[in-house]
């Protein structure tokens, strides 16, 4: 028998999986809800419960994760990065980068190409 607990719980774990497969696409608490077949406003409420962050949030943050990525081992330009990971404007990236990693996308690729330098001699 499932339980009140079990099911925000896994209603929580299928947003995740969403806007994983969805990191891309602009976000969309409404599109999100009605493919989970529930109120985006209960959804909200469920997702912060368990993850401590609104989808949102949770949306940029894989992004940014992603961009990480990318800033560490890419030879694309940063501009290039933020449309990767789905941001439109470069602008909006690197505030929304710099919010939740404290430096702007081009000094985090600096700093890690400065450590990888600092590594290989």
């Amino acid at each position: 028998m499932r339980t009140k607990q079990d099911s925000s719980a896994a209603l929580s774990a299928a947003a995740q999986d969403y806007i994983g497969a969805h990191i891309t696409e602009k976000y969309s608490l409404e599109k999100m809800a009605k493919a989970l077949f529930v109120n985006g406003s209960y959804l909200t409420r469920v997702f912060r419960h368990h993850t401590g962050m609104t989808p949102l949030t949770y949306h940029h943050r894989l992004r940014c994760a992603k961009a990480k990525e990318l800033l560490e081992c890419s030879a694309l330009t940063v501009s290039e990065i933020g449309e990767a990971v789905g941001y439109v404007s470069s602008s909006h990236f690197a505030h929304i980068f710099r919010k939740l990693e404290g430096c702007t996308p081009s000094e985090f690729q600096k700093n890690h190409k400065a450590r990888a330098e600092e590594g290989t001699e």
